[in-house]
């Protein structure tokens, strides 16, 4: 067996490898699996289509139900065009804070779990510890769910999921869900001194982003639902981050690309908002194709995400609440696997270190205090297991 290495250690080697969302994680996988066997513990790999990336997850302690998951990502997004003051894969400690891509987002929550193997090992538990390491949340959380369905096959029923994204320690029981489509507006090219001959494929484009606008001031406006209300904002926001198109000044534009992402509040349906969307497509679609038949609008779907539901007397809230003392109701509106893992059966809540402020900025950093606090929250799960 090999010697156990601290949290620190791990945290340091999860962070030298540069598991951005684009590129492959199985140099940390490969690690993480290797470090699980010298420790007497089997991972279980699931991989995607091109076998470029995978999820790992692993069971310790007896084979009964009951017992709990420590969920969390292994990717990070990229460091691209970002000041760094430091080596961004390399773990820097400066004023109580450990910088470094991932330490807070959340490659410090994965190592915390890591480093509570042995005492799950050496202690005999009553209920197990499992382990699901995902990749791709960044880019839409869809990757986690063949892992899931896998472990649901696998491996005894969980009473309770605990996805460690940053939340300072909160015991965090509800998140907006979410959906996203790229969208291709195909216009027709004329002279723009006889635009009406044409079909502007920016402008069409607007007028599906001016129903985005539309969406927001009524959601702004309306009072929301019981669900919604403890969110900030308490609605369900629709938003446009980037767009291109056009070739020049005095041609109606052939071409318009934009990603439109909806952040569902739960109580909402995400096929409502889907439905809703498509049909205003199907409109301004019909209108151009008026002008010219050979115009059209193309959607494609990335993701489509769960919310996370308050649940009412839930299993890990209450577990999470016991371990940590955190009695107070915080939602977020960021979003994570632990909807996916609620779909499927799964009694689920975010409780992790550092501040999502964090996430995705140049010099990220958990702060050495909520590192000491995840590990406490870690081990008293863990210690929760032998009762």
């Amino acid at each position: 067996m090999t010697t156990p290495l601290s949290a620190r250690d791990i945290l340091e080697r999860l962070v030298a490898f540069p598991t951005v969302s684009r590129d492959s994680n199985l140099e940390l996988i490969d690690w993480v699996e290797g470090y699980l066997a010298d420790l007497g513990v089997q991972g279980h790999r699931v991989w995607n289509e091109a076998r470029t990336k995978a999820g790992l997850y692993a069971h310790i302690g007896p084979d009964v139900a009951g017992g709990v998951v420590l969920s969390g990502h292994t990717d990070v997004v990229p460091v691209d065009g970002q000041d760094w003051s430091s080596d961004p894969w390399t773990v820097s400690e400066r004023g109580g804070r450990l910088y470094g891509r991932g330490t807070c987002d959340m490659k410090g929550f994965l190592a915390l779990a890591l480093a509570a193997v042995p005492d799950a090992r050496a202690g005999r538990l009553e209920r197990p510890l499992q382990l699901a390491f995902s990749y791709d949340e960044e880019l839409g959380c869809q990757a986690v769910c063949p892992m899931i369905e896998e472990m649901t096959r696998t491996l005894p029923r969980a009473a309770a999921v605990i996805v460690g994204e940053p939340s300072m320690m909160k015991v965090v029981s509800g998140h907006k869900g979410g959906t996203g489509y790229q969208v291709h507006v195909r216009g027709h090219e004329v002279h723009s001194s006889m635009m009406h001959r044409g079909v502007n494929a920016i402008m069409e484009a607007a007028r599906l982003i001016e129903w985005a606008n539309e969406q927001n001031a009524a959601g702004a406006a309306a009072k929301p639902g019981a669900l919604a209300a403890a969110f900030e904002p308490p609605w369900t926001t629709v938003h446009v981050g980037t767009i291109r198109g056009g070739t020049a000044g005095n041609i109606t534009a052939r071409d318009c690309c934009f990603e439109i992402e909806f952040r569902i509040v739960p109580g909402d349906d995400i096929a409502d908002w889907e439905r809703a969307f498509e049909s205003r497509v199907a409109e301004v679609e019909a209108g151009m194709q008026k002008i010219h038949s050979d115009t059209r609008i193309v959607l494609e779907k990335f993701y489509a995400l769960p919310a996370l539901r308050p649940e009412p007397d839930g299993a890990a809230e209450a577990l999470a609440r016991r371990v940590s003392g955190d009695n107070a109701a915080h939602v977020v509106s960021y979003a994570t696997e632990g909807g996916q893992f609620q779909l499927r059966g799964y009694s689920t809540v975010i409780c992790g270190p550092g501040d999502i402020a964090q996430a995705h900025q140049p010099d990220e950093f958990l702060s050495l205090e909520q590192f000491a606090a995840g590990g406490r929250f870690v081990a008293g799960l863990v210690n929760s297991l032998r009762a």
